[in-house]
């Protein structure tokens, strides 16, 4: 067998793998309103991920301690999702902390760091796909400038899904893209009904559908599907291209409210609109599905932070921010704003030379 026939037959395989994969898209969504105990993964990653971390949990400690005393929350830590480990296995997310991750119903997580040059699949890809997280929730707040974001990044599909499958043959590389009808209406009706619960009237579709006709324009289509039963909502179309220069448009980009993404253009862009908050370092990320959901800083493990001796000074906000959305997903809505109180009021701000991570944390309990 030749290698473009090689090709065509693990094409074959990966078109076969993703048939299954919408087979298995139904799943009963969990009710924290009714549930009697919950249980919360704690993932530290790696660089920086161990430091903010360790202030996360003290706050988390502090907000939910009389539930853990009697034993309606549990805090369970993880351990195995180091770099070192997996890298040591060969495995993105190794199968005994996969187990332990499941055995949790939502996880806070610290950044992790993927290995360069393709040598392992991002674990955060892992996880979104093993616990089928389909919806990526990234809000970013200026109330000062009137900017009040909230963007709904397809979290399992698109380039994501089958990044470190593509096919490379003599003088040709080829990546894949996927887009399905099920997972693109489930994250398209999760970002509507956040609009109507939170009594937003506006969503934009962000796609390239001019260039990438069959999934991006599939995308687009079936959004609009959705968007029929939302008649309250107004609905817009917007490029991806055009929609980075909208952000940075004072004029105009006080006039959006919810975004809704494929996987790729999603992740591009609530960067961007993390850094006109104030930084990466200010955002949290919700990945949701219907039987998990995983919390994290939208940034990353920082290695160049710990390789110069600054570790200290890692900035917690963005993971606390994670976490006080973790708090809304588990039914716990005043303890959430009691934190998200507390870092809209704290007057510090997290610098080398200055306010280290530790300093910041006993702010906001103080606050508390």
């Amino acid at each position: 067998m030749n290698q473009l026939d090689l090709a065509c037959e693990s094409f074959r395989k990966i078109l076969e793998e993703q048939l299954s994969r919408i087979q298995a898209m139904n799943t009963e969504k969990v009710d924290f309103s009714k549930k009697k105990t919950v249980t919360i993964g704690l993932v530290d990653g790696d660089g920086i991920g161990p430091i903010i971390m360790e202030q996360a949990v003290k706050v988390l400690k502090y907000l939910l301690k009389s539930e853990i005393a009697a034993g309606t929350v549990i805090l369970k830590p993880i351990a195995g999702l180091t770099i070192e480990n997996r890298l040591a296995l060969g495995q993105s997310v190794p199968s005994h902390t996969l187990a332990q991750i499941k055995s949790c119903d939502v996880l806070l997580k610290g950044p992790t760091t993927t290995p360069m040059g393709g040598k392992m699949e991002s674990a955060n890809v892992t996880l979104r796909r093993e616990l089928d997280l389909y919806a990526n929730v990234r809000p970013v707040s200026i109330p000062q400038e009137g900017i009040d974001w909230t963007f709904y990044r397809e979290n399992t599909e698109g380039e994501y899904v089958l990044g470190s499958r593509g096919v490379e043959l003599p003088g040709m590389a080829v990546d894949f893209k996927v887009t399905t009808d099920p997972g693109t209406e489930r994250i398209a009706r999760a970002a509507f009904e956040f609009a109507r619960q939170n009594g937003k009237n506006r969503v934009s579709i962000v796609t390239k559908a001019n260039i990438m006709k069959k999934t991006d324009g599939k995308f687009t289509a079936i959004c609009h599907e959705v968007a029929k039963d939302y008649p309250e909502i107004t609905v817009d179309d917007w490029y991806i291209d055009i929609m980075t220069a909208n952000l940075v448009n004072p004029a105009i980009r006080s006039q959006f409210q919810v975004f809704l993404l494929p996987n790729l253009y999603g992740d591009i862009i609530t960067d961007e609109a993390a850094q006109i908050q104030g930084g990466v370092g200010t955002a949290g990320s919700a990945n949701m599905g219907d039987r998990y959901a995983m919390f994290e800083a939208i940034h990353g493990s920082a290695p160049r932070l710990i390789e110069e001796g600054l570790g200290a000074y890692a900035n917690p906000a963005s993971i606390l921010k994670a976490e006080a959305m973790l708090l809304r997903h588990i039914c716990r809505p005043q303890a959430a704003q009691r934190l998200e109180s507390a870092l809209e009021r704290c007057p510090l701000t997290v610098e080398p030379g200055g306010t280290t991570c530790a300093q910041y944390a006993e702010a906001i309990l103080n606050l508390l």
